[in-house]
C-alpha cells in the first residue's frame, strides 16, 4: 500500500497517527485555538511531509521533528494570511479582526496564557501539554537551549503572577 511517505522512509503512517492528537493540540495553540485553522495547518504539514519538502533524518525524535514541521507550517501560513488580510483591508471599508478562543478548560488560565508573549506561551505549552523537555522545545522552535530556558522561566513567573492577581 502506497502511503505517500517514500520521501520519508523513516516515517510511518502509524507513527504519525500516534502523534496526531498532540500535534493537533500544538497546531490549535499556534492558531489561537481556531479549530479550522489548526486543521488547515495539520493538513498542510502532512502535505509538506508527503511531498518530501520536510524530511525526517532521525537527528531528533519523530515527535520533535513533527512539531517543528507543524510550527514552521503555521508560521508560514500566518505570514501568508497576514499578507492576504492586509490586501483585503486595503480595499475593504472595515478592517477584519482576528478572534482567539481559549480551550484550556479553565478560563482564567486561558486568559493568563493569552497575555504571555507568543514565544513564552509556545515554550510553556510544549512543556506542559506536549510533555517536551526543554531541549526538545529548543529544537522544535529553532532557538538555543539557553533562550528556551529563559523563556520558560519568564513564562512561569508571569503566569504565576497573573493567576495570583486579584
Amino acid at each position: 500500500m502506497d502511503d505517500g511517505l517514500e520521501h520519508n522512509p523513516l516515517v510511518s503512517r502509524a507513527a504519525l497517527a500516534a502523534l496526531h492528537r498532540a500535534a493537533y493540540a500544538w497546531a490549535l495553540s499556534l492558531t489561537g485555538y481556531d479549530p479550522a485553522a489548526a486543521a488547515d495547518v495539520m493538513q498542510q504539514s502532512y502535505l509538506v511531509i508527503v511531498e518530501g519538502r520536510a524530511r525526517f533524518a532521525a537527528r531528533s525524535s519523530l515527535k520533535t521533528w513533527l512539531f517543528g514541521v507543524v510550527h514552521n507550517t503555521a508560521r508560514r501560513m500566518h505570514r501568508s494570511n497576514r499578507r492576504e488580510l492586509a490586501l483585503v483591508a486595503r480595499f475593504a471599508a472595515e478592517p477584519s479582526e482576528t478572534e482567539a478562543n481559549g480551550v484550556h478548560g479553565d478560563a482564567s488560565l486561558s486568559a493568563a496564557l493569552a497575555t504571555l508573549p507568543r514565544r513564552q506561551r509556545d515554550v510553556l505549552e510544549l512543556v506542559a501539554y506536549a510533555e517536551f523537555t526543554l531541549e526538545e522545545v529548543a529544537e522544535v522552535l529553532g532557538i538555543s537551549l539557553g533562550s528556551t530556558r529563559t523563556h520558560y522561566h519568564r513564562a512561569k513567573l508571569a503566569l504565576r503572577e497573573r493567576l495570583e492577581a486579584p
